[in-house]
């Protein structure tokens, strides 16, 4: 079926050849049809403009009215698409219900349809604004948490999906509770700003100190590294006295005299380290000799006698100790810096007190300036304590926040959005409340991570489904250049695109490559269809060229006559199928091209008939003649008229039945009979014939009887009425064939006579052809 198949009407069937007995010879071209019985044509284009008049002028009845009485199932469509009252379109079904146009009623129905979804809809909208509107009311008097910002986004965007479905009341209302929720987030911004203010200033303040506190360590960190040095070379000559000492027995002895030799050149530290490489080494050799033995004894008396001078020489040192823990009392070091002084200061002190022996108020003095010195140390360390108590409290009461959240969610149908945004911000939280104490923190951390992972693994898993859908997608689009019928794919490939916008969240990294693989997808057919709508418009217009030339056609063969146009006619059933296979045209063009089409088919299919209609004529004319000059010979005949003058005539009347063509049926042979009939004819009597056949025309197409045969109207009237047993008389409109059937087989009659009779009975024979072609 072709695009204009459903409502392009049938083609015109091809105008009947006029049979012999329907039209007088004489008989005047068709006219205009009356006034009062307007054409099934101009009754159509009067409805058209009526109904156009009525669309513009809101004229809701007249359509209405069209809408069932419109005689064309084209004009009463048209009127069902044009009314929009919905009591209207209830009414009008209750009327077109049950009738035989269907397509109106499914107009109707389809239009009611439209507006109750409307309705619905409407109602939907309205219910979704009260809902949002409340929804956001209560949000506005929340506090502040994790979950307030992505909540009020979601809301938002529900609010300006619906906002413009809202009245101005609501919508105030509403962007009220908008601006306090704001306003509730910029308090917490400007929180956060104070906060971090506060934070920076400390943190510039610790930074100035700092580097104080670097000058001072890199000039204690100088005289630390030339102690380390001098100790250095200390540990490496003790080193050396006990590899000394590590000798085997017979070395024992050297080692004696080296310790000897050392006392007696004042090194008690060499002697010292002799010494203890000797005791080192007895416990892998025998008994020492008498002379060994009394060596060491002798030796260690005296060390004994070096260590107590020893002592005496260690008192200074102790002295400076204390005096430096005792600078540190009230210093301005940072007390990590601090804390680490008193430290060294304590292991020397431990360091100079081995094997010298302490005196105890020295220790007292000096364990008193490190209590004090060490205060302010005791007091930010405590003070960090509370910190970390504080941060570790803030990451339980954010664990329980997160953990009500997981509790609490629809997971039949939840909101990824939200729980991304969730976990997001409740890690970063989470960083902010530090430092804690590890050991402390520990199981609470343990939790933490096992709550953000089964949230994570159920992100994850939800990322996989939506990336699999994605590439589902992208598959499908794919798929789609594939199809044959592009205008289907691209549809397929819009609904796609929404089907898209509608899959959940993707990690943003992967969701912009597939966005850009289904992009590139979609464009590649979106050219593919601009090519093929490009094919598609050059062969739709090489359509449009085949419509105008076989418009063009058309209108030529329109202009013709006579056996050209009929000839020419022939064509006219190929010419309608041609147009019908041309198929689909210019959208913009296609009515205005039908209807030429129709229009010079039209004209065709009249012109036809008229030519049929002349022809009829022509023959109907014919035969007259033909009955005229048959009239003239048996007249003659009649009247006693001389051989040749009757030859002559009857030669005359033979010529022309021989040159007889295309004359109506039984016409030509009722001529013919009336040549041969044998015998004189009476003319009084054809006379009465002809005028009786004249009266029972004026009175089957009633037609005013001329005065003068009144008479025998009334006469031949009640002959009729005795007949018809009082049933009255019914016009037969085939009757007037068979009364110029008999005019053909009458007799002769005077020329001054038979000329007004013929006169009379064209006229009643014109009128019957014509309410016949009104009719038809």
């Amino acid at each position: 079926m072709s695009l204009f198949s459903r409502f392009r009407k049938a083609p015109p069937p091809a105008a009947p050849v006029q049979s012999s007995e329907k039209i007088p010879t004489d008989a005047p071209a068709p006219s205009a049809p009356a006034p009062g019985a307007p054409e099934p044509a101009l009754l159509a284009v009067q409805e058209e403009q009526s109904l156009t008049a009525a669309i513009s002028a809101g004229d809701a009845q007249t359509v209405a009215r069209l809408v069932i009485e419109g005689t064309s199932t084209k004009i009463r469509q048209r009127a069902a698409e044009a009314v929009e009252d919905p009591a209207q379109i209830r009414q009008l079904l209750r009327d077109a219900r049950g009738g035989k146009d269907k397509s109106v009623y499914k107009i109707l129905t389809r239009k009611r349809d439209a507006l109750l979804a409307h309705e619905r809809e409407v109602q939907h909208l309205h219910e979704e604004v009260a809902a949002v509107s409340a929804a956001i009311e209560r949000h506005s008097h929340r506090h502040y948490d994790a979950l307030f910002t992505p909540t009020l986004e979601q809301l938002e965007s529900r609010w300006k999906a619906v906002a413009a479905h809202a009245g101005q009341d609501v919508a105030a209302a509403t962007q009220e509770a908008i601006d306090r929720s704001r306003e509730v987030i910029a308090q917490h911004l400007r929180q956060i700003a104070a906060d971090a203010a506060r934070e920076l200033a400390a943190a510039n303040a610790a930074a100035l100190a700092q580097k104080q506190r670097e000058a001072e360590q890199q000039a204690a960190a100088a005289a630390a590294a030339e102690r380390a040095h001098l100790i250095e070379e200390e540990r490496k000559a003790q080193a050396q006295k006990a590899e000394a000492e590590a000798q085997a027995l017979r070395q024992i002895g050297g080692l004696l005299r080296k310790a000897h030799g050392a006392l007696a050149t004042g090194s008690s530290r060499t002697a010292q380290g002799l010494r203890r490489a000797i005791e080192e080494k007895l416990p892998a050799v025998p008994p020492l000799p008498a002379h060994l033995a009394n060596q060491l004894k002798q030796l260690d008396a005296k060390l004994q006698e070096l260590a107590d001078w020893r002592s005496f020489s260690v008192a200074p040192k102790r002295l400076e100790l204390i005096e430096r823990m005792e600078s540190l009392i009230g210093a301005t070091l940072h007390p990590s810096a601090l804390a680490g002084h008193i430290k060294d200061l304590q292991e020397q002190w431990r360091t100079l007190s081995k094997g010298s022996g302490e005196a105890e108020a020295e220790w007292h003095r000096f364990h008193e300036a490190a209590q004090k010195a060490y205060q302010p140390c005791r007091e930010f360390f405590e003070a960090q304590a509370q910190v970390k108590q504080e941060n570790l409290r803030q990451r339980g009461l954010l664990f329980e926040r997160l953990a009500n959240f997981e509790a609490q969610h629809n997971w039949e149908q939840p909101d990824w959005r939200t729980v991304i945004t969730a976990v997001r911000e409740a890690r970063q939280l989470w960083r902010q409340h530090s430092p804690v104490d590890p050991a402390e923190a520990e199981a609470l951390q343990r939790k933490f991570n096992e709550l953000t992972s089964s949230l994570q693994s159920r992100i994850d898993a939800e990322y996989a489904r939506n990336v699999k859908e994605k590439t589902s997608l992208i598959a499908r689009v794919r798929g789609l250049l594939q199809s044959s019928d592009i205008r289907k794919a691209i549809e397929e490939a819009k609904r796609l695109q929404e089907q898209w916008k509608s899959v959940g969240p993707v990690p943003r990294d992967e969701d912009r490559k597939l966005w850009e693989e289904f992009r590139q997808q979609c464009d590649t057919l979106f050219q593919k269809r601009q090519q093929e709508f490009a094919t598609q418009n050059e062969a739709i217009e090489g359509k449009k060229s085949q419509v105008v030339a076989l418009c063009e056609e058309l209108d030529r063969m329109a202009a013709c006559t006579g056996q050209e146009l009929l000839g020419m006619a022939r064509k006219l059933p190929e010419m309608w199928l041609a147009f019908e296979e041309i198929g689909e045209l210019p959208k913009g063009q296609a009515r205005q091209l039908q209807d030429r089409f129709e229009r010079a088919f039209d004209r065709c299919h009249h012109a036809v008939a008229r030519q049929h209609a002349l022809d009829a004529e022509q023959g109907w004319t014919d035969l007259f003649d033909a009955a005229n000059a048959v009239r003239a010979y048996r007249l003659a005949l009649a009247r006693h008229a001389d051989a040749a003058e009757s030859q002559a005539l009857k030669q005359a009347a033979e010529d022309r039945l021989a040159g007889a063509t295309k004359w109506p049926k039984r016409g030509l042979e009722a001529v013919k009979n009336t040549l041969a009939r044998a015998g004189d004819d009476d003319v009084a009597a054809n006379e009465r014939a002809l005028r009786m056949l004249c009266i029972r025309a004026e009175i089957s197409t009633d037609t005013p009887t001329p005065s003068d045969d009144q008479t025998l109207r009334r006469e031949y009237q009640m002959q009729r009425l005795r007949d018809s047993m009082g049933q009255g008389v019914k016009a037969d409109e085939h009757e007037i064939d068979s009364l110029t059937l008999e005019w053909l087989g009458v007799g002769p009659v005077d020329e001054t006579v038979y000329a007004p009779l013929l006169e009379r009975f064209k006229k009643c024979r014109e009128k019957v052809l014509l309410s016949s072609r009104r009719k038809g």
